[in-house]
């Protein structure tokens, strides 16, 4: 269940033909005991998975389409390896399925079965494509400021928050966040979105905080969590939500969100880089 034991990084054949066995789970726990995350989760939230490259046959041979959203708790012992999602979900390819919905009950009863608990499942037909939605973050753009950046490995010593004052109640965003998939090492792109009530954070600081993830290597899930455990530690504001959408690979973008207060769930609105 380790990263360099998945399909990641390796030559694989690719099966045109349902296989569950496919997935690979990757432990939670591993990365959240190197980054100090408690037993007792100090966040809620889920990981948005969006796949783009989803087809099956009908009875009569005829190829379908979707477009696939998977939510997955927070709290799930395992996530699921990004190329093995992809390897899993074109296995459909060639498979015939009675209906739209016994692909969806196929997929949710696999994928829950390799998190380690319930993942919800949708599917928008080519009908309803015309509803699916695209916006950019709310908040104010850390990216407005003009500074230097010279690390480029996470240091929360970047971070700190003035508590002199009255505490704030502030959204804020970047879209200069980029990590590196730990195996195969290739860039993974995204924007954040910072939402918190507490002493207020220094823009210049969480702005380099979040540049300083440029050569840093992790699983988007582990970089939202060491985020909101770095802020939480630094910056201790009240309450905390941190949500990063990734730019899409393989035909798959993933969107953690993590909060330790009531939010609505995320809208799961494409970004324009998505």
């Amino acid at each position: 269940m380790t990263p360099d034991q998945s399909p990641l990084g390796k030559a694989v054949n690719y099966t045109e033909q349902y296989d569950p066995a496919l997935l690979f789970p990757i432990d939670r726990k591993r990365a959240r005991d190197e980054i100090g995350v408690p037993a007792r989760l100090p966040f809620f939230g889920t990981d948005i998975w969006n796949g783009y490259e989803l087809s099956w046959l009908n009875r009569r041979g005829k190829p379908q389409i979707a477009v696939a959203t998977f939510f997955v708790p927070a709290e799930s012992p395992n996530i699921v390896e990004s190329k093995s999602f992809k390897l899993y979900l074109g296995s459909f390819a060639q498979t015939q399925f009675d209906s739209i919905d016994d692909v969806r009950a196929a997929i949710k009863r696999d994928v829950t079965a390799t998190c380690g608990a319930t993942v919800s499942v949708q599917l928008v037909a080519p009908a309803d494509f015309g509803k699916l939605t695209m916006e950019e973050f709310d908040g104010l753009s850390l990216d407005r400021l003009d500074l230097e950046c010279d690390v480029y490995a996470p240091d929360p010593s970047l971070l700190s928050a003035s508590h002199d004052e009255a505490p704030v109640d502030e959204t804020l965003f970047s879209n200069l966040l980029k990590s590196n998939c730990p195996v195969t090492g290739q860039p993974d792109w995204g924007s954040v979105q910072i939402r918190y009530y507490g002493g207020q954070i220094d823009h210049a600081g969480l702005l380099r905080y979040i540049v300083s993830y440029r050569e840093h290597t992790g699983f988007h899930e582990q970089c939202v969590e060491r985020i909101f455990m770095d802020i939480m530690r630094e910056c201790k504001p009240e309450r905390l939500a941190v949500y990063a959408r990734y730019t899409r690979r393989g035909g798959l973008d993933i969107n953690p969100f993590r909060t330790n207060f009531n939010l609505p769930m995320p809208d799961n609105a494409r970004l324009a880089r998505q």
